[in-house]
């Protein structure tokens, strides 16, 4: 599961970077687009210009020029002087002709004043030095007269930035008039007319572009962002949603395994909450925490396919039925393996009895071969099993138990986690509550496929050995002991022996609150724990009824179990001989 939140993390971000790259770079060419559109504009501009001063002088042309007043403006042009009707008089004032090149000078000079477009017409033969051309028009004047066609680029005046374009002019008829003697034919590129349109007042509006862009591809960003977030958060949920339900499936095993005896009740939840104390103190992430009170949780899940002979047998195993039980490991990994929320932990399950030197199950990995979470969840497993009581075994006490993790701290467990186990696990309180005795009605008939008398369905005298401080917490204890029953079994058969068994265990069961003590030993003898003396009025009323109507010699003993100390219980013939 954390590699699939790895994965939708990864995919989220690069969702994000991806995302905002894409708008970036869609912006930058938008962008770039409108200053682009800037240039074109000015290039629109330049050629109307353009045109505007070729229709001019044109219709100049088609004139034969224009005669206008001499004036302070408009003196005689020196470069015409060949030409015999230059000048003439009339109604008292002096006139003189202007070529198309001369007025379109002198427009273009107003024009620039006005509008701020700088217009020159130039060549590189001029007739008057003053229209010689700059460094940038004599490239122009090049590439026209190469291409026949406009010529613009971006270029400065002053430093300022300008878009400048040159337009050819083209000899005509009308030209040679003035520029025959320069060589020209008809057809000829005589020169050109430069025109600088100012970007400064188009730059300023695409920059206002740019940031109405900017902001709308701000908003349409974080409508993407928080799509995707949104997204994420989806799938986030499904995740947690699909491995909730799939723990509650897992969890709902771990309950069924739990309840087949008291013993294992609550083992899980208490090996989860010791290991995860344990990663905790030697500085895990929280995550990682989590993954190891899951698996602690989920460590004995196998358990659930052991057969209840062997899993819930309460005396010391034999080799293959140990064998057996060590198969749990392998039986938990096949469960959790195939699904895929649980491959963070099943590897912790699946190692959590491989032992530090070695000598641990199913594969016998040593030192750090074993993961460490693992080998942290082996030592919280074998700290409750030390301080959890079993029929057969008693618990230890804390400080026992935390004396056997150092004495085994570098054998069976690793010496890192002992060490820190060691500080952790010392202010723990246990649960009075883990024992193996049953409790509940279904648990206590799983108990007698061990402990139950095959005849007369009460318990036999391997639990009454087992079970013997029970006794001191009743107030009155009765022992029933049948004389020479042998006899009888020899006399009346031994089918109608048992029958005789069958009724005295019956009678007891039914005369004692707590059927969980009625024992039958020694084949023809019953213990019976009782609360008050009333209650064995009672029952030795109903034994003489059945024993006096079939002959039979009975003893029936009475103790009040009064001096009896826990402390004091040793074997069962010491308890009878000194509660009798």
């Amino acid at each position: 599961m954390k590699t699939k939140r790895k994965f939708i993390t990864l995919l989220t971000r690069t969702l994000y970077i991806v995302w905002s790259l894409l708008l970036i770079s869609i912006f930058f060419i938008l962008v770039e687009r409108v200053y682009t559109y800037a240039k074109y504009i000015a290039v629109q501009k330049a050629e109307t210009s353009v045109n505007k001063d070729i229709a001019y002088r044109q219709w100049v042309a088609s004139h034969g020029g224009v005669y206008v007043p001499v004036d302070k403006r408009t003196q005689p042009n020196k470069y015409l002087a060949q030409i015999k009707d230059r000048d003439f008089r009339a109604v008292g004032k002096e006139f003189t002709l202007m070529n198309p090149a001369y007025t379109l000078s002198q427009m273009m000079h107003d024009y620039s004043k006005l509008y701020g477009v700088k217009t020159h017409i130039t060549s590189n033969k001029t007739l008057n030095p003053a229209n010689k051309p700059d460094s940038w028009e004599t490239l122009a004047l090049n590439k026209i007269d190469q291409t026949r066609k406009n010529y613009n680029e971006l270029a400065y005046i002053d430093d300022k930035e300008y878009l400048r374009l040159m337009s050819p002019l083209v000899t005509t008829k009308i030209c040679l008039k003035c520029h025959a003697f320069q060589g020209y034919k008809i057809g000829d590129i005589r020169g050109g007319v430069s025109v600088s349109i100012p970007m400064s007042k188009l730059y300023s509006k695409a920059f206002q572009d740019s940031l109405y862009i900017f902001g709308l591809f701000v908003i349409i960003w974080l409508v993407g962002m928080f799509s995707i977030s949104l997204f994420s958060k989806k799938i986030y949920k499904y995740i947690d949603e699909k491995e909730l339900l799939y723990e509650e499936y897992i969890y709902g095993l771990v309950s069924v395994v739990e309840k087949r005896d008291t013993y294992t009740a609550g083992h899980s939840s208490r090996v989860a909450k010791y290991a995860q104390m344990i990663a905790q103190k030697m500085g895990y992430s929280e995550y990682d925490c989590h993954i190891l009170h899951r698996a602690g949780m989920l460590h004995d899940i196998g358990k659930v396919a052991i057969p209840d002979s062997v899993f819930l047998k309460p005396t010391k195993l034999t080799d293959a039925e140990y064998k057996l039980i060590q198969e749990h490991v392998v039986m938990s990994y096949d469960m959790l393996k195939n699904i895929s929320i649980f491959d963070e932990i099943k590897e912790i399950v699946r190692d959590h009895h491989e032992h530090y030197d070695g000598s641990g199950y199913p594969r016998g990995l040593i030192g750090e071969d074993t993961p460490m979470l693992a080998q942290i969840l082996t030592l919280a497993d074998s700290f409750d099993a030390m301080t959890t009581d079993r029929i057969y075994k008693g618990r230890k006490s804390i400080k026992e138990a935390l004396i056997e993790i150092a004495k085994f701290s570098g054998k069976q467990f690793n010496p890192k986690v002992s060490q820190v186990a060691l500080t952790v696990l010392k202010n723990v309180v246990l649960d009075d509550s883990p024992h193996q005795n049953p409790k509940t009605l279904l648990e206590k008939e799983r108990f007698s496929y061990f402990y139950k008398d095959a005849l007369t369905d009460v318990y036999n005298e391997e639990y009454l050995r087992r079970n013997i401080q029970k006794i001191v917490e009743y107030n009155v204890v009765a022992w029933l002991s049948l004389k020479d029953f042998h006899a009888f079994n020899k006399k009346n058969g031994w089918s109608a022996g048992d029958k005789i068994l069958k009724e005295l265990s019956s009678v007891i069961k039914n005369n004692c609150r707590d059927s969980l003590q009625v024992y039958r030993f020694y084949g023809d003898n019953f213990l019976a724990l009782l609360n008050t003396q009333e209650e064995f009025e009672v029952l030795k009323g109903h034994l003489d009824t059945v024993l006096s109507k079939e002959n039979i010699a009975y003893e029936l003993k009475v103790s009040r179990n009064k001096g009896l100390k826990e402390k004091n219980i040793g074997s069962m013939e010491d308890v009878l001989k000194k509660l009798f």
